[in-house]
């Protein structure tokens, strides 16, 4: 039971930051690709508008 709490109390801390790192950057992700997607809607848009010319 030591050895285990000894574990516990070695690699919690560690576990615990990587876990919130993971969830920040899932939230960052999410915008980024979003943001990708508006980009490849806009530049659609102006490859439709360049064919007219």
């Amino acid at each position: 039971m030591e050895d285990f709490l000894n574990i516990v109390g070695n690699f919690g801390f560690p576990i615990a930051v990587s876990a919130y790192l993971l969830v920040r950057i899932e939230g960052k992700l999410n915008e980024l690709t979003s943001s990708i997607t508006e980009l490849a809607k806009a530049i659609a848009i102006l490859e439709v508008k360049g064919d007219g010319k």
